[in-house]
């Protein structure tokens, strides 16, 4: 049975993870948050690594307070990056498969077209330049591992913009939300399943390798926020504004569309569309 380590298993991508783990018996799972396991703590981390061996780690572990990175870059550096390379570093000697996730926020937004994996990285904040560092150091390292980049990331766990705007909706009658920035949404789950089936795969990359995941289809913030509300039957009118009327410390993607073919292509991975999932994130937030 092989074993799978996964780091900030309290986030909505590790409690993903975690809910699903009981469908593939064939691993045995080990879930660690920081309260567990400091990945910034480079002894700890040592020590954790001498007493066990994994076969995988999915590294779900990440600062993810995009303005708030922006006063306090000398933490997202120490866990978005010089962690991640301490991890890469040792799980290379390990000889564990590593699965690091990124974002879409190391690109710029200048696009017109869906990102591909080979294309030119300009993070223009410093939550995207930790997570690109981050992918510079795990692409260095001598480990086994693949990067998935990911954007928009919801799901029934943790502080999300879906559950922010049923919170808000239900408090307001109307809410204004930015119309100018194009993406497309993420359930975690989708994407939790989407880890186990390429681990449960007997074709994992030789050679490290970057794929992006979203759900399928392309929408705005205010469209987002229009299909939460509709699909929840809640009584809040949404207006459409721009970016230049809700400014923000840490600057946005104004598109941040991933191309999924290279995933699709190499693990025959069916990806639902984001308003489907969005209707079974909905369900579950509701019986909660």
């Amino acid at each position: 049975m092989k074993k799978v380590l996964v780091t900030g298993s309290k986030g909505q991508l590790g409690s993903e993870i975690r809910d699903l783990s009981r469908e593939y018996p064939d691993f045995q799972f080990d879930f660690i948050d920081i309260d567990e396991l400091d990945l910034t703590n480079s002894e700890a981390v040592r020590d954790f690594f001498a007493r066990t061996h994994f076969d995988f780690c999915i590294n779900c572990s990440a600062y993810t307070a995009v303005d708030k990175a922006e006063d306090e870059q000398e933490m997202a550096m120490a866990v978005n990056f010089t962690a991640v390379k301490n991890l890469a570093a040792l799980l290379a000697r390990e000889k564990t498969f590593l699965v690091h996730i990124s974002t879409d926020y190391v690109f710029d937004g200048k696009n017109h077209k869906p990102y591909l994996e080979s294309d030119p990285v300009s993070p223009r904040s410093v939550y995207g330049l930790s997570k690109l560092k981050s992918e510079e150091a795990v692409l260095e390292s001598d480990a086994n591992a693949v990067i998935i980049r990911t954007s928009w990331l919801y799901s029934a766990y943790g502080h999300n913009f879906v559950k922010t705007i049923l919170r808000l909706a239900k408090e307001r009658d109307t809410l204004t939300v930015v119309a100018d920035q194009v993406g497309t949404p993420t359930y975690a789950g989708d994407l939790a399943r989407a880890i186990l089936e390429m681990i449960s795969t007997t074709n994992l990359p030789e050679s490290k390798q970057i794929y992006h995941f979203s759900n399928e289809g392309v929408t705005s913030w205010y469209d987002f926020a229009r299909a939460i509300v509709d699909e929840s039957g809640l009584n809040c009118k949404i207006l459409p504004i721009e970016t230049k009327d809700f400014p923000t410390k840490a600057a946005r993607p104004f598109y941040s569309v991933l191309n999924k073919r290279k995933i699709k292509q190499d693990f025959q991975i069916k990806i639902p569309y984001w308003r489907d999932s969005l209707k079974t994130v909905l369900k579950i937030v509701t019986n909660q």
